[in-house]
């Protein structure tokens, strides 16, 4: 029997779609993809795109960890700053590293509309939020994502803010015309359907479990079989196994949590807006309105993999602080999931010493830079272009092993505290006659 997607808000509202069969006997391709989450299919789509002839190994289900259980958020820009990208890439570099995030959102976009993908539900816009008042701040930074990027962001008074989101917690904000929110399970699995239908090959419950190089490429062993290829892609993700130890010392598994609440009846008396939203908050908060009545809430962030016990109460506690009208609301799901984060806190995409090409680290940003890792890549492989290059100043940094699980908690608890200081004081501030 199919292994089953775990009890998410994405999984109730799952497109209708058929399991792929489990990997048996030997397949000769060009191109072998390990891990079926969104940077797995979306090089093995444009791999395919190119002539290419490709399989995909997935060890559960196509997108069965983070990305079809995440906020579904789809905008420009990474997990870290422009200034400490400019650090590493220079200025030049991090323009050209923005340009291909846009590109990853536009894509996205395209891959929706060109494929007629079902119950994907995208809609537009992201607003973000701020639980300090700073308008000149964030009127700062309008102004330089124009001159920067040529990019388009609203400032949003305090009193445009308050008319959406109904809560004395937030001050001003900004508003994201260009970016949206989707149902990315259904996109991953209709991505899946696409590769299919172009002869792609795609197993599920098929975990690699060694690679092993030869004249010409690599064989790659699995449960099942084995798959030969003149070239493998490792997207594993949080979920990356030992089967490739470079990327295993390479990458921070991070668990985020998400809850779904039961129907709210006076749910605009709270929140009132189709946008999703973003707060400023280290790892912040970040939910949206689905189905007209729901929550969907994404936040915190530990490196321990297994579900505290009162994950549910833990999410509902932080929606309550915010919204202290929906003290009533009930919960009707909660859930986490493991992303991958490198140090530098940018996606990690390039090609080993060995010759493996890899996409990972996409914790934060995923939606657009899944995207667009699997078309530089695709590109590298099809020797069409060398932009996949743009990230090699941000190479496979150890990890630090278990003190660097220690010290990003660490870090954490800290910006925690800070956020919880700064707002402290604004609320003092916003106290006053």
């Amino acid at each position: 029997m199919p292994e089953s997607y775990i009890d998410t808000y994405y999984r109730r509202t799952i497109a209708d779609h058929s399991a792929y069969r489990s990997l048996s006997g030997t397949q000769r391709v060009d191109v072998c993809v390990i891990g079926g989450g969104l940077a797995g299919l979306s090089t093995a789509y444009e791999c395919l795109q190119r002539g290419l002839k490709v399989a995909v190994l997935e060890q559960h289900r196509i997108a069965w960890g983070a990305s079809g259980r995440n906020g579904g958020f789809v905008t420009a820009g990474y997990a870290t700053g422009h200034a400490q990208i400019v650090r590493r890439a220079g200025e030049t570099g991090a323009k050209a590293l923005h340009d291909l995030s846009v590109e990853g959102v536009r894509i996205v976009r395209e891959n929706i509309d060109r494929l007629n993908l079902a119950r994907v539900n995208p809609t537009p816009g992201v607003m973000r939020a701020i639980r300090y008042d700073d308008a000149a701040g964030l009127q700062a930074e309008v102004a330089e994502a124009k001159r920067r990027f040529g990019a388009t962001l609203h400032f949003l008074s305090r009193e445009e803010v308050q008319e959406k989101l109904k809560s004395k917690a937030y001050f001003q904000g900004l508003y994201v015309p260009d970016a949206f929110h989707f149902h990315p399970l259904n996109y991953a699995l209709g991505l899946g359907a696409a590769i299919a239908a172009r002869h792609g090959l795609l197993f599920e419950q098929s975990p690699a479990t060694g690679i092993i190089r030869k004249p010409g490429g690599f064989v790659v062993a699995a449960q099942g079989g084995s798959i030969e290829a003149e070239h493998v892609v490792l997207c594993g993700g949080g979920y990356t196994g030992r089967v490739a130890p470079a990327l295993h010392r390479a990458y921070l598994p991070i668990a985020t949590y998400m809850l779904l609440t039961e129907p709210i009846a006076n749910l605009a008396e709270a929140i009132n807006t189709v946008a999703a939203i973003a707060d400023d908050r280290r790892a912040g908060d970040y939910y949206r309105v689905v189905d007209g009545n729901r929550i969907l809430w994404g936040g915190c962030i530990t490196t321990r993999t297994a579900d505290p016990a009162n994950l549910a109460e833990i999410m509902r506690r932080r929606i309550v602080e915010t919204y202290p009208q929906l003290k009533q609301l009930r919960v009707a799901a909660a859930w986490s999931g493991l992303m991958s984060y490198a140090r530098h806190m940018m996606p990690q995409i390039g090609r080993t010493a060995e010759g493996l090409w890899y996409a990972t680290g996409f914790g934060g940003h995923g939606m657009n830079t899944t995207t667009i890792a699997g078309r530089v890549v695709a590109e590298a492989i099809a020797g069409e272009s060398d932009r996949i290059k743009l990230y090699s100043p941000f190479g496979l940094d150890w990890n630090g092993g278990p003190f660097g699980r220690i010290a990003v908690q660490a870090t954490y608890w800290y910006l925690q505290a800070m956020d919880v200081w700064r707002e402290r004081g604004a609320r003092k501030t916003d106290a006053r006659p």
